[in-house]
């Protein structure tokens, strides 16, 4: 999760696990830090295989369509599922993400029930999807 609000952050994993979803979940607060250990860390998905990263696009640091754009090129991470979850609700950015290869783009609901309830049904449906097969090639 590259999240960094943490109040949306605890909110977030709090509503996830709620959904049943007991993966670990690691959250960083900026883009520079999510990078290096996606790509760098000997545990992270570059190298140790399968992850799923939910992306607030509003980074201190650098825009979540940057790391978007980084992760989908060619490279190890190219097929990890990227759920964007942010409160921006503008089309064209809309439609950028999904140019760049987010698999879902949720914004944010402004009302913490309505918040609470689409992460729950985030991790519904975050439990019943299938990631690719890291050691595939292509």
């Amino acid at each position: 999760m590259i999240e960094d609000d943490e109040g949306h952050a605890r909110l977030i994993e709090k509503n996830i696990r709620r959904a049943g979803v007991t993966n670990p979940v690691r959250h960083f607060t900026d883009g520079t830090s999510a990078l290096q250990f996606l790509y760098d860390a000997p545990d992270g998905p570059a190298h140790n295989g399968p992850a799923l990263v939910l992306l607030d696009l509003n980074l201190p640091d650098m825009s979540g369509t940057d790391i978007l754009a980084r992760m989908k090129s060619d490279g190890p991470l190219k097929r990890t599922p990227v759920v964007v979850l942010t409160t921006t609700d503008d089309k064209v950015e809309i439609q950028r993400c999904y140019d760049l290869g987010a698999n879902v783009y949720i914004t944010k609901p402004v009302n913490y029930e309505a918040f609470s309830q689409a992460i729950r049904q985030l991790g519904l449906f975050l439990s019943v999807i299938q990631l690719p097969d890291p050691e595939a090639g292509g």
